[in-house]
């Protein structure tokens, strides 16, 4: 086997691996067979008919494996997923990769994986298989370290790719092994038997019994789908009743000539008699509820497919179909959620369009979930914004139908300008910068010729995410759309949120001056509008503005504002940035405690990948500022694990970028070529989890970092230094000194770099604190004599 899979890189457990509910049975041979397929591949493809048991052996293939990949195991389920545009992005967000600063996801996660070990689990491709050939052959050649377990009813049909058929479970013939001992070797029989115990505890294989479950596992060619089903039916019927349901039901439909059915259709078959042995109501639900797309709630369920039924009503018959095994409930977040196998949803579809409900039920869809989206907007600067943005991400490809729906559905547009009106927030709080522009385009392109309130948000959106990913041409192209519609429309939202993404356009261009006036325009018009979401929004972005500005009072009273309207209302995104940002203005006033207090506090708040990257970047900073060397490479390997995963560091902000390079190169000089690579290395391998805990773990001690690790001045260094601290000038120090201004130059410049500092304002709160520390020091001492 390749060296990525031979031995264990890693002893962590990296991905996202789902852990398994019920048990596994046999495949032996199979996993076995897998796995020395593996070795001489790196692109396996499991192939079977459908309910054969592909998903299942890829995930227990994939965990026996997950050691071995020190970048981490990752299962991308595909099946919920109809759009082949949106495939590269998908694969992005499964591994964490959101790149803001890039509109190639493909390539923003060929950078991410091209120097790590993955695998990558791409399970349910046959509807979308030459994407995936695509996406394979893109990632394969680039990423050395990579390989790819995929599951299809076809195989992908490209070069360098092993496929291996998945069979049935083993299955006793007719006439099997004389006992109950020997037919238990038989996996299907097994199967069937561990199921039913979980159904009717203390259920068994006797010597009673032992000839009707090995029938209904032959009936069923050993797929294990159809035998799960049947298992569930020993709810309200006996093994024997069970065998007689099949063997009937399978001698009426091969009469007349047929051959003997093959495994699609026993799948099909099984499926049909569990579908006859629902109630009606429970068969009309079951079809209403196939307009989902991965998953729902149960008040999704209520709203949507409930329109002659109560809520009780809607509960049990939702309980009655995961009795029967139809619907699989999952826990998530302490919150109960549903989902039909993508066989079953497909059979449930087929089932609502012979009833004509399929004309209704996706508009009630969209209803539903345009009001999910508003609701979640009304409620965003709130205490409820965590909840509510963990519920839409479980609503993902649910949001992507129903705008889907008012995008292609003649007379609908206005309904999708307000859907996505609504849902963008969302969206760039999450860093899924690449879904805004792909949905905002789409709504643009199918939006009515009428003005309308709500298209301006779009583009106003979607201007700020092409600024975002570098596309300033099309983004002032949107911007003057923006301004010709909020001048017909004359309200004062419509002007603001032009003035706000101006203003944000020209941040990303680098035309401070005019950036700054129009987002003043814009928190005026705000406050105006009482538009207390929109007056945080453009707070944040005038704050950043002022930032690059140098005007660091009036960047700081932005964020400071920010604080009090979102501190008393819990709300979390904007608050962590308004912290960070402060801890970013600290840092650059050479203010080092206050930076950390602020940063941490940022984190500690919101963790996810933007806010992370932007707190752990200026804490390397700090770091190295403080000549805590190693602490500060790790640091800076951590931030470049994020800025892998969201795109280019600090990108059109070059005045920050350059005290990355400063840091890099400090700590560089201070540590060594090979210790510095060393430290860099253990931060740019961490998981997220692992880059923050790391940055936020206050048992470090600085002080001692800074009394073995520290760089000695020389005297006149620290004569300058001390001088720089009181405000003087080199003109100044040159007086004073009775040096020439231009030796007084080199001296300043000698002790930012030693010091791994890049302004006079860090130097003077250095020479402040070490002043300090000398007279601590001298206190302890004297203590100690006395």
């Amino acid at each position: 086997m390749a060296s990525a899979v031979r031995a264990e890189a890693d002893h962590r457990i990296v991905g996202n691996l789902p852990l398994e509910l019920t048990s596994f049975v046999g495949r032996r041979r199979e996993l076995a067979d897998a796995r020395r397929l593996f070795e001489s591949s790196r692109l396996l493809t499991l192939t079977g008919v459908g309910g054969v048991g592909k998903t299942r052996l890829a995930i227990r293939l994939a965990g026996a494996l997950q050691r071995v990949f020190s970048g981490g195991t990752w299962l991308v389920e595909l099946g919920e997923l109809s759009d082949p545009d949106l495939l590269e992005d998908h694969v992005a967000l499964t591994l964490g990769v959101r790149p803001v600063s890039s509109s190639d996801s493909l390539h923003a996660v060929i950078d991410y994986c091209a120097d790590r070990s993955l695998l990558l689990v791409l399970d349910n491709c046959e509807h979308l298989v030459d994407s995936v050939a695509r996406l394979c052959g893109a990632i394969l050649r680039r990423c050395a370290g990579v390989k790819i377990l995929a599951t299809s009813r076809e195989s992908l049909g490209m070069g360098g790719e092993v496929t291996m058929r998945v069979p049935s479970l083993t299955t006793p013939a007719l006439r099997g092994p004389n006992g109950s001992t020997g037919l238990a070797q038989y996996e299907s029989v097994l199967l069937f038997t561990e199921r039913a115990a979980a159904v009717v505890p203390g259920f068994a294989l006797t010597e009673e019994n032992r000839h009707t479950v090995a029938r209904i596992c032959q009936d069923l060619d050993g797929l294990p789908l159809p035998i799960e089903l049947a298992a569930a039916r020993l709810r309200g019927m006996s093994a024997e009743q069970i065998m007689n349901r099949l063997s009937d039901r399978y001698r009426l439909l091969t009469n007349g000539g047929r051959d003997v059915p093959s495994r699609q259709q026993t799948l099909r078959l099984s499926i049909d008699w569990s579908y006859d042995l629902c109630s009606l109501p429970e068969q009309r639900l079951w079809g209403r509820l196939s307009v989902f797309s991965g998953g729902f709630d149960l008040d999704a369920a209520e709203g949507v497919c409930g329109q002659d039924s109560s809520s009780t009503e809607t509960l049990d018959l939702v309980t009655g179909l995961v009795e029967k095994s139809i619907l699989i409930r999952e826990e998530i977040d302490g919150s109960v959620r549903y989902h039909l196998l993508d066989l079953l949803r497909e059979y449930g579809r087929e089932k609502l369009d012979s009833t004509g409900e399929q004309l209704d039920l996706p508009r009630r869809h969209r209803d539903w979930f345009e009001g999910l989206v508003i609701r979640a907007e009304s409620d965003w600067i709130s205490s409820g914004q965590a909840s509510w943005a963990a519920r839409l991400g479980r609503e993902q490809h649910n949001l992507y139908d129903a705008l889907e729906y008012s995008i292609s559905t003649v007379g609908e547009a206005r309904s999708a300008t307000r859907m996505f009106a609504a849902w963008y927030r969302f969206l760039l709080s999450d860093g899924l910068i690449g879904q805004l522009r792909y949905w905002a385009d789409r709504t643009l392109n199918a939006a009515d010729s009428e003005p309308d309130m709500f298209r301006v948000d779009v583009l106003c959106v979607d201007a700020a995410a092409h600024a975002m990913q570098g596309d300033l041409v099309r983004a002032r192209e949107l911007i003057d759309e923006g301004r010709r519609l909020a001048e017909a429309l004359g309200d004062v939202r419509s002007r603001a949120l032009t003035e706000w993404a101006g203003g944000y356009v020209d941040t990303c261009a680098g035309e401070l001056d005019n950036a700054t006036a129009k987002l003043e325009s814009a928190v005026t018009l705000f406050r105006l509008d009482e538009n207390l979401q929109y007056v945080v929004i453009s707070l944040d972005t005038l704050g950043l503005a002022y930032i690059l500005t140098g005007a660091l009072e009036r960047s700081a009273e932005c964020f400071d504002e920010c604080l009090e309207i979102t501190e008393p209302l819990r709300e979390v995104t904007y608050q962590a940035h308004a912290l960070g940002f402060l801890g970013l203005i600290a840092w650059l006033r050479g203010d080092f405690a206050r930076t950390s207090e602020y940063l941490t506090r940022s984190l500690r708040i919101d963790s996810s990948s933007m806010n992370a990257a932007w707190c752990i970047e200026p804490l390397a900073w700090t770091a190295v500022a403080q000549r805590d060397w190693k602490h500060g490479a790790v640091l800076l390997g951590a931030a470049a694990m994020y800025w892998q995963k969201i795109g280019q560091p600090l990108t059109g902000f070059s005045r920050l970028s350059s005290y990355r390079e400063n840091a890099m190169d400090s700590s560089r000089k201070a540590l060594g070529d090979s210790a510095f690579d060393r430290e860099f290395h253990r931060g740019i391998v961490m998981t997220e989890g692992e880059a923050v805990a790391y940055a936020l773990d206050e048992r470090r001690s600085a002080s001692a970092s800074l009394s073995t690790e520290a760089i000695r001045l020389t005297r006149r260094e620290q004569q300058v230094a001390e001088l720089v601290a009181q405000g003087l000038t080199n003109r100044a120090i040159a007086e004073h000194l009775v040096i020439s201004p231009r030796t007084a130059q080199g001296h300043v410049e000698n002790v930012l770099t030693k010091l791994g500092f890049t302004s006079r304002a860090q130097i003077a709160a250095w020479v402040v604190s070490t002043a300090q520390e000398d007279d601590s020091q001298q206190i302890k001492a004297s203590e100690g004599r006395s």
